[in-house]
């Protein structure tokens, strides 16, 4: 269930991304099968975080140790409903729960303008992800007293 969000996100609402080229959709989708996520779980350094209603995944999210944002996938079925943020805040709570005071990724074309409005700024140029054209490199500072030394 989570590859099929996973793999339906990136399909169905990042066409400004992959612009229906099936070699950018290959590229990128090409890690996103349940033997590679249960890698990602089983990965110490990963918090894998998932939002679900009943028995249904909307959302699939992911932070590194060191603050990175590795994945924020929504389910077409639940865009604009709130669960993106919802999750991108607990994946922030998880960072900072883990000593971090600055939250980063690499944000798509599709969640850039998102990204912005949950705080995040830009920092560094475009770059391409999966054979797509503009990836943004984008960090938040976070909110609170600083755990570092």
């Amino acid at each position: 269930m989570i590859c099929d969000v996973l793999r339906r996100s990136i399909a169905e609402l990042c066409g400004t991304d992959h612009h229906d080229d099936p070699a950018i959709l290959r590229s990128w989708l090409v890690n996103k099968t349940p033997k590679i996520v249960e890698g990602w779980i089983a990965e110490p350094d990963n918090s894998l975080l998932v939002a679900v209603e009943g028995e249904t995944v909307l959302a699939v999210g992911a932070v590194r140790t060191d603050g990175e944002i590795t994945l924020n996938y929504v389910s077409p079925d639940a865009r604009f409903k709130g669960v993106s943020r919802a999750l991108l805040a607990q994946l922030e709570v998880t960072a900072r729960e883990q000593g971090n005071d600055v939250c980063h990724l690499i944000s798509t074309e599709t969640a850039h303008r998102f990204y912005l409005s949950c705080g995040y700024e830009d920092c560094g140029v475009p770059q391409g992800k999966f054979g797509t054209t503009s990836s943004y490199p984008m960090l938040k500072r976070l909110a609170g007293e600083s755990r570092g030394p």
